[in-house]
């Protein structure tokens, strides 16, 4: 196996001392993406959130924050991932308002309804079947809960065979049944930040 498919096999699934070193860049290389999540204002004091792909726990860390009153749930495939998110939000977990379990956005272990919010930051294109894994999000969603991906367009275009798009992906959302689906984007950074309400 290249360098460069045991790196994109570690971003899917770490594993490891370079699972544990992948973890410990995602978080610095999506601070940015962060903040400029933040600034869309998408969620709200005292919502139910869960994060898939939670990764190393930085956007944990950054959704408990945003919402003191709520709790934040992470699924991760990766036990190391598991593991480095509950380390980087210690405290949360000790007191329960941050909740984070292995598990895969293939079958999300949680009843129907049960998130106001779910996110998905650079981890969509991972997934094993889009359509049948935005049919799981759209079960455990909340009437009216919102459903926000935040990725950059060259990933899409390299990791995914299909809805490559932000068009594609609006289309695929609004089939699974979201009322609305927009688009924001950050045209100088190839971000996208695509938010589905049901």
């Amino acid at each position: 196996m290249s360098l460069l498919q045991t790196l994109i096999e570690q971003a899917k699934r770490p594993n490891g001392w370079i699972g544990s070193w992948m973890l410990r860049i995602m978080n610095m290389a999506h601070r940015g993406m962060n903040v400029w999540f933040i600034r869309q204002g998408a969620i709200n004091d005292g919502d139910r959130v869960l994060d898939i792909g939670c990764g190393g726990g930085k956007t944990l860390q950054i959704l408990s924050k945003l919402n003191p009153n709520g709790i934040i749930y992470g699924i991760d495939i990766s036990a190391q991932a598991v593991k480095e998110s509950i380390k980087k939000n210690e405290a949360h977990v000790a007191n329960g308002s941050v909740i984070v379990k292995e598990a895969s956005v293939s079958s999300i272990p949680y009843e129907k309804q049960f998130f106001d919010a779910i996110t998905a930051f650079q981890t969509h294109y991972f997934w094993p079947s889009l359509e049948q894994n935005v049919e799981e999000v759209y079960r455990v969603l909340k009437s009216g809960g919102k459903f926000i991906i935040i990725a950059e367009l060259y990933k899409m275009n390299y990791h995914m065979e299909a809805y490559q798009t932000p068009a594609a992906m609006k289309q695929l959302l609004e089939h699974t049944g979201f009322q609305t689906v927009y688009v924001t984007e950050k045209s100088s950074k190839g971000w996208l930040c695509i938010t589905a309400i049901k």
